[in-house]
């Protein structure tokens, strides 16, 4: 039965991996990044709510002194997910997804800078390893292909940044007896305030008057399927697999289905170099989160 349970980060990497799908259409149509946002992080409060009540009601209580924590959070999320929109519409899926996997080296400098904790050779060696595969992928060892825009290079890497901080933060207030849900539930209610006046609700009612309908669902589909439901479902995860097993399994998915959904969606195939570098870096993240689990 534990097995079965495996499954669960692998779904979550490919729902995670699966939004550029929603940005690109929701961009194309019209929709800027502040109103994007907002649809994803309001109608994703319901879903969010109903896991947490699922598993337990008190985890709805807070006090004051967790609302730093929790604002903390709220801007990394927002940061994380400005940055990485910006990457998905402007360089190859797979890459933004890659470069987005770099965040366990930024937890590892600012754990031995914050609370110098060592970092070993071989954490190096993967840290290395990741970084070039990263260069194997934007191409710039080859001649004559696409040119990848460096700022859709920053963005991926500044979607890694603040989603390393975000797992600090995160990690922080857990230590204070905080669930992921809570911490969850409460930051995308802060988010979803403070993104109404950046909010464009004539660009959603324009979107949404091109098939109310079927507008309406891609929009919840958009914010279930690429947001809450992966972050339900690789939260539940922990309850029957080690944390280190969950996090190289949803390391490994989420790039892969982006490979796959620019392949068979947007055409996006890449070179042999470029897919050398896509293996090379997953493997080494895949290896430095097993290390990071073996030795913790």
């Amino acid at each position: 039965m534990k097995k079965i349970y495996l499954f669960l980060p692998i779904l979550a990497g490919f729902m995670f991996g699966s939004s550029g799908i929603f940005v690109r259409t929701l961009t194309q149509n019209g929709i800027d990044q502040g109103t994007l946002l907002f649809l994803r992080f309001s109608i994703a409060i319901i879903p969010i709510l109903i896991a947490l009540i699922l598993t337990d009601k008190k985890l709805l209580k807070i006090d004051l002194k967790d609302i730093p924590l929790f604002l903390a959070c709220s801007i990394c999320i927002i940061g994380l997910n400005l940055c990485y929109n910006e990457s998905m519409n402007t360089v190859p899926l797979s890459l933004a997804a890659v470069l987005l996997s770099l965040a366990p080296i930024f937890v590892l400098v600012f754990a031995y800078i914050l609370f110098r904790e060592k970092i070993t050779s071989k954490k190096l060696i993967c840290m290395f390893l990741a970084i070039f595969g990263c260069v194997l992928m934007t191409g710039v060892l080859e001649d004559n292909i696409i040119n990848i825009p460096l700022f859709g290079i920053l963005s991926g890497v500044g979607a890694a940044l603040f989603w390393a901080v975000y797992l600090m933060a995160s990690k922080k207030s857990m230590e204070t007896g905080k669930h992921t849900y809570t911490i969850l539930f409460y930051s995308i209610i802060f988010i979803t305030i403070a993104l109404i006046p950046f909010t464009s609700f004539g660009q959603i009612a324009d979107f949404i008057s091109i098939d109310p309908l079927l507008c309406i669902i891609f929009l919840i589909i958009h914010s279930t399927f690429s947001f809450a439901l992966p972050y339900i479902f690789s939260t539940l995860s922990l309850n029957y697999i080690d944390s280190g097993i969950s996090s190289i399994l949803l390391s490994g998915a989420e790039p892969l289905a982006a490979l796959i959904f620019g392949f068979f969606i947007y055409s996006e195939v890449p070179t042999v170099l470029m897919f050398c570098g896509f293996i090379l870096t997953i493997a080494a993240m895949m290896m430095l989160s097993r290390k990071d689990t073996l030795e913790t």
